[in-house]
């Protein structure tokens, strides 16, 4: 096998599992340990990877989060079928929380119930929800997040102290063993009141997010109930799921 071939090789097991010892490159690939340490300088230099004690990780890699408006222009296919089975979970005369996630919105346009209250501290939410009938709005009154459009600060955790719900929708940026995680702090602080505030807690991933940690962690996985997502994860995850004691339902697939 030729240097690029090995090279491509690790990379693949590396977006897989995320890690991988000198050990495991020399079984992998039938090599010697000073063949697998310059496969890994070379991929060092090329900037791909981070050598560390034994082995190699993956660089992180922080992405912008995209502005309210713009992310819900690539509101894709897969949020869409993940909101829709997401609303099926809700009925008559439920008392919810939903958070000011895309995902969350999703579930929103297909939210068809009576008799439902809903807390939010998103302006989107609010002003979407209030064209649908059968549903009371409670908007959490706070500073507002210009660029995501949601309201937070010690007024919004203070309101929410007050309110006890049947269940709270919470969308994530990252949900990995780290618990659930986000880029923004002040985000994650109100998620977490709101976590604690529900009997039954709904986590919202499409597959993207799964196995990702990002900046700010607001939640353990034990504190989530059900995790919805649009492929089953792999089995490693899965098995995390099932330590942590959440339920996982994932959207049919075409």
């Amino acid at each position: 096998m030729y240097q690029e071939e090995r090279l491509i090789a690790i990379l693949d097991y590396l977006k897989q599992h995320h890690r991988i010892t000198t050990e495991q490159i020399c079984s992998l690939l039938h090599i010697s340990r000073d063949t697998a340490r310059r496969d890994l300088v070379k991929l060092e230099e090329q900037q791909v990877i981070i050598r560390t004690r034994g082995g190699a990780i993956l660089p992180s890699v922080h992405q912008k989060i995209k502005d309210y408006s713009g992310r819900l222009k690539t509101v894709s296919e897969e949020k869409s079928k993940i909101g829709r089975l997401a609303a099926s979970l809700i009925h008559d005369g439920d008392r919810v929380i939903l958070d000011a996630s895309t995902t969350v919105q999703a579930c929103s346009e297909h939210l068809h119930v009576s008799d439902c209250i809903v807390i939010t501290n998103s302006i989107n939410q609010a002003e979407l929800l209030s064209d649908k009938e059968g549903i009371e709005i409670h908007l959490l009154g706070g500073k507002l997040q210009k660029e995501h459009r949601f309201l937070y600060g010690a007024s919004v955790i203070e309101k929410l102290a007050s309110y006890h719900v049947d269940k709270a929708l919470i969308g994530v940026v990252g949900i990995s063993e780290h618990g659930l995680t986000i880029a923004h702090e002040e985000d994650g602080m109100v998620k977490r009141k709101m976590i604690q505030q529900a009997k039954q807690v709904i986590a919202l991933a499409d597959h993207s997010k799964l196995g990702t940690t990002d900046f700010y962690q607001y939640a353990q996985l034990s504190e989530i109930d059900l995790l919805v997502t649009d492929r089953v994860p792999e089995q490693g995850f899965c098995d995390l799921l099932e330590r942590n004691g959440v339920e996982l339902l994932v959207t049919e697939q075409d």
